[in-house]
């Protein structure tokens, strides 16, 4: 589904807009059932690199108050007014809700040019996963049709359970911002990955980066993690360049280069 907004004019893009325009989405994206409605709970927003940019150190401010904003909406759409204007807990009709424990934000550069400067483009899920035919919806601030076709894919997002077990972590910056993948298998493979190439580490870069670059393994039973490259362009473990399909063990704490774009720092949990 796709839905457009009111062109934005010479507006400078903010937090308000972008929390308003996440409300939208969610308002729009429902799916009725037959005592509930499903509302998106998973937002992927696109901004113009520039914008990107200027608005990357407060991201987690505006997640934070898109968070709150959503809660106060569901609990409005949750609510009927009396005759006297007051509102009271509704008690026929639909239940809104979200099938998540909670809204998942992330925002991320559009690379390929097709965000105008100003505008905001929202791609929503009804959850984590997304399923053919439970679908969120994609929506603009300008008044255009949304353009974004090279989306983070589902299996780049990660969730962590309680009780799950971190083994390692691995802090890197890709085109997308800062991030940390938590290791919490045996066997990660990482690279730019593709519609048929799915990858466990998602990273956003250049070609310079294979769509499958380098694999992690942990033996489980002695806790040790090895790296094998499988690239076309190289990887790098602590300065020095790796054989090709040659698994080599990694310290507890080592630096990884991909390529020549991308460093990832890994070191083992405690």
């Amino acid at each position: 589904m796709r839905q457009t907004g009111q062109m934005s004019g010479e507006t400078r893009l903010n937090g308000e807009t972008i929390v308003a325009q996440l409300i939208r989405n969610m308002d729009l994206g429902r799916f009725d059932m037959a005592y509930t409605v499903l509302l998106p709970c998973v937002f992927d927003v696109y901004l113009h690199p520039a914008d990107h940019a200027r608005l990357a150190g407060i991201f987690d401010l505006i997640v934070e108050d898109a968070k709150r904003a959503l809660a106060a909406r569901v609990a409005q759409l949750n609510t009927v007014p009396t005759v006297l204007g007051l509102k009271r807990p509704r008690k026929f009709g639909k239940e809104y809700k979200i099938a998540n424990q909670d809204w998942v934000i992330d925002f991320f550069p559009d690379m390929v040019g097709t965000v105008p400067l100003g505008d905001v483009e929202i791609h929503s899920e009804l959850n984590i996963t997304a399923q053919p035919g439970f679908r969120g919806i994609k929506t603009t601030l300008m008044d255009r049709e949304p353009s974004v076709t090279v989306a983070r894919a589902p299996e780049a997002r990660q969730t962590q359970k309680l009780g799950d077990k971190v083994y390692a972590e691995i802090r890197y910056e890709d085109d997308s911002g800062p991030q940390v993948y938590r290791v919490m298998q045996n066997q990660v493979r990482a690279g730019r990955g593709g519609p048929d190439v799915p990858m466990d580490l998602a990273l956003y870069s250049n070609d310079e980066v294979s769509r499958e670059h380098l694999v992690f393994r942990r033996d489980a039973a002695t806790g040790q993690f090895y790296v094998t490259d499988r690239s076309t362009n190289g990887t790098w473990l602590d300065g020095k360049r790796l054989k090709k399909d040659v698994e080599t063990p990694i310290a507890a704490k080592a630096e990884i280069g991909v390529g020549e774009v991308l460093k990832l720092t890994f070191e083992v949990s405690r």
